[in-house]
């Protein structure tokens, strides 16, 4: 693909992400009725409880927090960016659309009996469940990395307190401090998200700390976005970030709270802040349920999103097994709009469409500097493939004002995004 044609694919998709975040919503559907249930209220479950309501069909949100609070811009919040209050979200707009939630922890899902559990023993009977239980960090897969330890080596992996942690423990940190970041390897949620932390966090160090370092330690050698990544790493933080992947030794495999110490095969790194990222798997009522396997996380049908392994079960967001579409805000957005389209046709009798999905992800390397990459995926061989000569990442070679001009385009994506969801 030439860079002209990315320039194009990108301008156009960034006109769709501000205009619909991913695909239309889902129209009323003649003929639906029955009992819809989603469990878990963040990009994916709210975004499927609004659509199945315009779709005509009643529908009930579980979800245990009165607010949610969003990951998507939260590397902004932990360097001074962006404020902590730009990620919380309530779901008044959702109640005011007519859309039932229910403030409650889902402790059990009997696929068999289609009802969820609550933690008060109540029970709620469905004909079909739509589940975005977001994900669970693996506390057991790193040696000396627990719960404990993240309240001195924060992952920051899920947006509130942790995001919190991390912004102060880098403010505080003497100037000539060294920073370590470690990168679990596939599969995770947000592809690109430690690539920009570590951008943002170089950023933060050359204008705040400017004798300080970070590390970045690399379980894996090719991420997202790579190129551009490294080009810009190159050019602004060349006495600021050491990248230091999987061939390399990256891949830490132990850590040591008390002393912030930070294990490789071959190396030993002392940090004065630690980001320890841990490897994931679907959030556990998703295990519960019966809908993940062995690997932890939850296969799908690509054009309905049911689970393959508990009928009347659809997964969306970060828990599914999607294919080549990235574990992202933007893909759970998309998928549950699919999601429940596809619900209500079944609930009518029809049979669903074959879906067309679209994801873009932008990602900050500094203020006023963004990036992107873009994706078409549809239904083959079982699973979401890219779409043939769709999709690219901006030009390497890109003026400062298309670079400024993704930074507002990825501004104007959060804003529209959540307004989409939570408005």
């Amino acid at each position: 693909m030439t860079d002209t044609t990315r320039r194009s694919l990108l301008g156009g998709l960034a006109g769709i992400a501000l205009a619909r975040p991913a695909c239309a919503q889902p129209l009323p559907v003649p003929g639906a009725s029955g009992r819809v249930v989603v469990v878990g209220g963040g990009f994916g479950g709210a975004t499927a409880a609004r659509s199945l309501h315009q779709a005509g069909l009643a529908v009930t949100l579980i979800e245990a927090e009165a607010t949610y609070t969003a990951c998507p811009f939260s590397n902004e919040v932990i360097v001074g960016l962006q404020p902590m209050a730009a990620q919380r979200f309530g779901y008044e707009g959702l109640k005011a659309s007519g859309v039932t939630v229910v403030q409650a922890r889902a402790t059990g899902i009997d696929g068999r009996a289609r009802q969820v559990t609550l933690a008060d023993g109540t029970t709620l009977a469905y004909d079909r469940l739509i589940l975005s239980p977001g994900i669970a960090l693996r506390f057991d897969a790193l040696p000396g990395y627990d719960e404990a330890a993240a309240e001195v080596m924060p992952h920051a992996w899920k947006a509130g307190a942790q995001t919190e942690l991390l912004a102060r423990q880098l403010r505080a940190m003497p100037d000539g401090g060294t920073v370590v970041l470690a990168v679990p390897g596939n599969p995770y949620r947000c592809p690109p998200g430690p690539y920009e932390r570590a951008s943002l966090i170089a950023h933060f160090l050359k204008t705040r700390k400017p004798r300080s370092k970070l590390i970045v330690l690399d379980a894996k050698d090719t991420f997202s976005k790579q190129k551009l990544f490294e080009a810009a790493w190159t050019s602004l933080y060349p006495d600021h970030l050491e990248y230091v992947p999987l061939a390399s030794g990256g891949q830490v495999t132990a850590v040591e709270p008390a002393s912030l110490t930070v294990r490789t095969d071959f190396s030993e790194y002392k940090a004065a802040v630690a980001c320890i990222i841990p490897p994931q798997r679907a959030a556990p009522i998703a295990l519960s349920a019966g809908v993940a396997d062995r690997t932890g996380w939850c296969p799908i049908d690509p054009v309905t999103f049911e689970s393959r392994l508990v009928p009347g079960i659809h997964v969306v967001g970060d828990a599914a097994i999607a294919g080549a579409m990235p574990k992202s805000a933007f893909s759970a957005n998309a998928q549950a709009k699919v999601c429940a389209q596809a619900v209500a046709d079944l609930l009518a009798g029809r049979t669903p469409v074959t879906p067309k999905l679209i994801n873009t992800c932008y990602s900050l390397v500094a203020p006023g500097y963004g990036i992107s990459v873009a994706g078409v995926y549809h239904p083959a061989n079982g699973v979401l493939a890219d779409v043939d000569g769709a999709g690219g990442t901006s030009p390497l070679d890109a003026p400062s004002s298309l670079r400024e001009a993704e930074a507002a385009y990825a501004a104007a994506w959060y804003r529209t995004i959540t307004g989409d969801v939570f408005g």
